[in-house]
């Protein structure tokens, strides 16, 4: 071959150089082919996100012995539901971003055997009015509760109260289980729950139900409340009615508990099982790409590392998802619309009211959520102005599970304030976005501060550093450090629990793709803390293994 090199032609001469450069270049490409396909890890289905969600999946995927792999992008797993300590060298492990459980299945606690526990507050709500007087609801409407709601609004109003909580609570006895089987149909759930009650909670809006039950515009603001959280809306607009129903239903009672130990326990309890049933976690490992194909999922992260697998599930928001496969999302986006603010306090502050802030503060505190108050703050928003009165509810965890401060602080007498204002979309933070965010904080603090004998800045502890401990996060802030589009909590905009209109999804997670699932709030039936979408996508996951297989 060399003397032939040597001797031979020109023309002949360059023809074998270049087929001998082929080969070799050939040769090494399948090499480098083949060591990458070596070093590529294969499991059966690759999970993107690790919130509670795609935890929630990777568990039951793995105790039905499947191999899976769950990739975070940041240090911490938890997305939104993960426990931190906020403010420098103060020990009070926060719920940054999320609260209260409601909506989080007894039956995926037992099915999973979380060591989990949530608390029953004893107060539901309280609600100061700028008369001087309030309203305080027990866990149970009992007595008490029926007392100060008769001196507050009228004997009729206790009666709407018990009429209008005992029709809504028949829907979420009805409701709940379906959310964990396969979509029903429309006309199915309007036959279950009975047409007096699909008129009332689904074909007419908000607005009007809660006009034909109550007359207090402070009661039926507090009603109304249920169907805005997270959600910018007018009481007329149809998602409101859909907010409302899921806040309502979870479990079949719609309680809200408190998180022993705060939402990061959720989180552990998930990770330890995960983990325990041979799930593989990988935190500080951003996907980049994501390759779809008939055959297959392929991933690279973004330290090189490549993964394969038969099916991918995300827990990321469905415009994250397009952005990565170029599925498009099918869920419509509005705007996150709510500041969230965490403070932790000397003490709890007294009232103007009289009342004891250990009762005041024990449930929900409402805080300019009136129904008048509510619509004008969305009249004036939609507008592009920052809201005059800006709703707000505030919820101390302390008080009913005190687990998240050390001793020295529980002793003390320190409490943590959590607050979830209102009608404030990521819109309004666009620009001046600093500027902006003080004016809201001012004026949520104003509202506060107005039913309180003293101001709530007089009581709020100094971290190391003799800041403040006080954090305020707009929409914005939630996009950069968790990911959620413009700040939607619900990763877009909630839809009904059941198939509507052409809806052909069977687990309500399915996508364009049939290796590609949504297993996160985005998926239908997945909003709040729930675990819901998680669930369903690993149902419709193995569904589609066992098919194939």
């Amino acid at each position: 071959m060399a003397t032939i090199l040597r001797s031979g032609p020109p023309l002949l001469h360059h023809h074998l150089s270049r087929r001998l450069q082929q080969s070799h270049h050939y040769y090494l490409s399948s090499h480098q082919s083949i060591i990458r396909h070596l070093n590529t890890k294969h499991y059966d289905v690759a999970i993107i996100g690790g919130g509670h969600n795609a935890l929630v999946s990777a568990c039951y995927l793995s105790k039905f012995n499947k191999k899976v792999v769950v990739l975070e992008r940041s240090q911490k797993f938890g997305g939104a539901t993960q426990s931190v300590y906020a403010f420098q060298g103060i020990n009070a492990r926060l719920s940054r971003y999320s609260y209260l459980v409601a909506l989080f299945p007894d039956r995926i606690k037992r099915e999973l055997e979380l060591e989990f526990e949530t608390l029953r507050r004893r107060v539901s709500w309280y609600a100061p009015h700028e008369d001087g007087r309030g309203v305080l609801l027990n866990r149970f409407f009992d007595e008490e509760s029926r007392r100060s709601l008769a001196e507050f609004a009228g004997e009729n109003e206790v009666v709407a109260w018990e009429t209008f909580y005992e029709r809504i609570g028949k829907v979420a006895e009805i409701l709940a289980p379906t959310l964990l089987e396969p979509l029903k149909s429309e006309d199915e759930v309007r036959s279950l729950i009975g047409e007096e009650a699909w008129k009332d909670f689904v074909e007419q809006p908000l607005s009007e139900t809660l006009d034909s039950y109550f007359t207090n515009d402070l009661v039926k603001g507090v009603v109304l409340t249920d169907g805005l959280i997270g959600t910018f809306a007018a009481a007329d607009d149809k998602l409101a009615n859909i907010c409302f129903l899921y806040h309502l239903i979870g479990n079949g009672c719609g309680e809200w508990r408190v998180p022993t130990g705060g939402m990061g326990a959720l989180v552990d309890a998930l990770i330890g099982r995960a983990e325990a049933l041979g799930a593989k976690l990988k935190a500080d490992s951003e996907v980049i790409s994501v390759d779809v194909s008939d055959t297959g999922i392929s991933l690279t992260t973004s330290a090189g590392e490549e993964i394969s697998a038969e099916l991918l599930l995300s827990g990321a928001a469905p415009a994250v998802l397009e952005k990565l496969t170029g599925i498009p999302s099918a869920i419509p986006l509005r705007d996150g619309s709510q500041i969230k603010m965490n403070m932790v306090l000397k003490r709890l502050p007294k009232l103007k009211s009289g009342i004891d802030p250990n009762l005041a503060f024990a449930g929900t505190f409402h805080i300019s959520e009136g129904y008048d108050q509510l619509e004008r703050a969305y009249a004036e928003a939609i507008c592009g102005k920052i809201p005059r009165e800006i709703p707000a509810e505030i919820y101390c965890h302390t008080l009913t599970d005190p687990s998240i401060l050390d001793d020295s602080m529980i002793e003390a007498g320190n409490h943590t304030l959590t607050l979830f204002a209102l009608h404030t979309p990521a819109f309004l933070f666009d620009e001046d976005s600093k500027q902006r965010k003080e004016i809201v904080t001012k004026r949520i603090l104003h509202g506060l501060n107005q039913h309180l004998v003293e101001p709530i800045e007089t009581l709020i502890l100094k971290d190391l550093n003799g800041k403040l401990c006080l954090e305020v996060k707009t929409p914005q802030d939630l996009e950069k450090e968790i990911g959620l589009p413009r700040g939607n909590i619900f990763h877009g905009n909630l839809s009904w629990p059941w198939k509507n209109g052409e809806e052909q999804r069977r687990w309500g997670v399915e996508t364009a793709h049939d290796r590609v699932f949504i297993a996160g709030a985005g998926s239908l039936r997945g909003g709040g803390v729930s675990g819901i979408g998680g669930h369903n996508a690993a149902m419709a996951a193995l569904e589609r293994l066992r098919r194939w297989s």
